[in-house]
């Protein structure tokens, strides 16, 4: 008889890929007293009810979880039997043996359960996030926004300055590199699951709203404490790192599905791009395919609907404005570099969009007018995009834009010591400072490369008030490279006419399953042709599985020291405002 469980999980954690387990949560869960979530069994072939028995240390698990399941046999045509508990909580701190049996055959899963102290570290939680931010970002961001003479800085960085310190370690259930849904996943509910899913365990649900659901953070802190919530980002408020504070779906692209979640959840302030997945069908520039408005349903709802800057900084500073929904761009904001000095990508068809600054002073006036305290999770997401298209100075000058954001969250805090900030990646990209390219040396991009001591330092101007460099464009620049890329042309100099693109466009997603060949206009005298590394019809470079390195500082930063996991940080923020109290 085929065994009755796919995996046996306890024995195979670290080699099984998530589609394998067979118990939801998976073994070595880590489950917050009172936070809610769905559990499942999945049991190969048609098995009868009164075969099945699933048990926690030993009891019947209906009786332990307060709820009767539901037996489903050939869920979803799949030629599988699942066992359901929807919306369970685990009451008390303890180590949970799982076991579940169908015969003979058995399969078992362990789960911690941990609770937090009584009470309340933090009023507030402030959640940065600089999305695929690696070590080189943040020491090129350094060099730019305060210079280097002679091997010292002239400063720190903000997220540089604070007293808590440690390594991130980012892998998912299903791989070892994961991606920015599986990462925020596992910040915001406190539970690994596979790439490309958000609040879910990859269960074989066919439906992607169908599988294991977990309870994020945004939704706890709401319903157990009562405080404000705002999810701020530069990409679309859809995309994966701000949809992880609100979505449960094993497809991060379910753009309107997405949307929908955040209205059922209604932040208080919502701020990023994104604006066509709220609009009905048949609207110009309209995603949906349903005829819901959801800028006019966030509207009834209370919200004040701004879409550009100067409209967000006017609601903001009104004592009236509680509830804040700003979309700023048809897709993602564009990059600072961009908006402050290039004037490329979208900025001539949205050419008041906001900083990331302008949505974090607009959110922490709206969320500190609750008396609760709040939790604000925000994201300088292009530096990962920027890093994908193999454009460094566009992510870095969007790391100097983070920082100057974890500075306003650090002003904030020093008021009243009583916010919790944490900076921290989701993942990281290939990507290192080798030296400089220095033009006087050749025309060809070897020729330019300088290592060690012919390196010297790079000749940037110094920099504005905001630590921007005026120009890119010097004669001695950083030389900072990708290790993982497709074929394409390095010029070794800044992509001035806009973001580059390292492969030729496709013409449909069909061309997506074609090898992908490098862009010809770059192709030109004095630049490197590059074989690529990666798969043949990869178009971009792709994430590391680097650790990333957290920086924290306020009550309950303590936490953080030494390596860590990445579902750490949800225990470290619980803990911090109580919400396993």
């Amino acid at each position: 008889m085929q065994s009755i469980i796919r995996a046996l999980v306890a024995l195979s954690a670290l080699a099984s890929a998530a589609v394998g387990q067979t118990i939801y949560p998976i073994d070595r869960a880590q489950i917050l007293t009172g936070a809610s979530f769905d559990f499942k069994v999945e049991f190969p072939g048609a098995v009868a009810a009164s075969d099945i028995k699933v048990t926690i240390d030993g009891e019947d698990a209906a009786k332990v979880l307060g709820r009767e399941p539901l037996i489903a046999v050939d869920e979803d045509d799949l030629g599988h039997t699942a066992y359901w508990i929807r919306g369970v909580r685990m009451a008390k701190p303890c180590t949970a043996i799982v076991e579940a049996t169908a015969g003979d055959k058995r399969a078992t899963v362990t789960w911690t359960v941990y609770g937090t102290p009584e009470g309340r570290l933090a009023k507030n939680v402030i959640l940065l996030i600089g999305d695929g931010m690696s070590m080189a970002h943040r020491t090129a961001a350094r060099m730019l926004s305060k210079g280097i003479v002679e091997g010292r800085y002239g400063g720190e960085l903000a997220m540089d300055d604070m007293p808590h310190m440690a390594l991130v370690s980012t892998s998912g259930t299903d791989s070892i590199v994961t991606d920015s849904a599986n990462a925020m996943t596992a910040y915001a509910t406190g539970h690994k699951t596979c790439v490309n899913a958000l609040g879910v365990y990859c269960a074989l649900n066919s439906s992607t709203l169908g599988h294991p659901n977990i309870e994020t953070i945004a939704e706890l802190a709401k319903r157990r404490l009562g405080i404000a919530v705002g999810v701020v980002t530069d990409t679309e408020i859809e995309d994966a790192t701000p949809a992880g504070m609100v979505a449960h779906t094993r497809k991060r692209t379910d753009y309107n599905n997405i949307v929908r979640m955040f209205y059922s959840l209604q932040p208080e302030v919502i701020l990023g791009g994104g604006t066509p997945n709220f609009l009905p069908k048949g609207e110009a520039r309209a995603k949906r395919e349903d005829n819901q408005n959801y800028i006019e349903k966030f509207a009834e709802a209370g919200y004040t609907f701004v879409d550009t800057a100067t409209q967000l900084a006017a609601a903001a500073a009104k004592p009236e404005t509680t509830k804040l929904l700003g979309l700023f761009n048809d897709k993602n904001i564009d990059g600072s570099l961009d908006r402050k000095f290039l004037k490329k990508g979208t900025v001539a068809k949205f050419p008041d969009q906001p900083d990331l600054t302008d949505e974090m002073r607009a959110a922490l006036a709206v969320l500190s007018r609750s008396d609760k305290g709040f939790l604000l999770m925000v994201e300088a997401g292009r530096i990962d995009k920027y890093s994908h298209s193999l454009d460094w100075e566009r992510a870095v000058y969007d790391t100097i834009m983070l920082d100057n954001t974890v500075k306003l969250a650090k002003d904030f805090a020093a008021k009243n010591n009583d916010t919790l900030i944490i900076v921290v990646p989701d993942h990281a990209h290939p990507v290192s400072i080798i030296g400089t390219y220095d033009d006087s040396k050749g025309e060809q991009l070897r020729d330019r490369l300088q290592t060690y001591s012919a390196a010297q330092f790079p000749n940037y101007p110094a920099p504005d008030a905001e630590g921007y460099p005026a120009t890119v464009e010097v004669s001695r620049r950083l030389a900072m490279v990708f290790a993982a890329y497709p074929d394409y042309c390095d010029p070794g100099k800044p992509y001035l006419a806009g973001e580059n693109q390292p492969t030729a466009p496709t013409a449909s997603a069909e061309g997506d399953k074609q090898p992908a060949v490098a862009n010809e206009e770059y192709c030109k005298p004095g630049a490197a042709r590059k074989i690529g590394n990666l798969p043949f019809t990869a178009r971009t470079g792709v994430h590391a599985a680097d650790d990333v390195v957290l920086t924290a500082s306020g009550p309950g930063a303590d936490a953080f020291r030494g390596r860590v996991d990445n579902t750490f940080v949800f225990r470290a923020m619980a803990r911090a405002l109580g919400l396993g109290s």
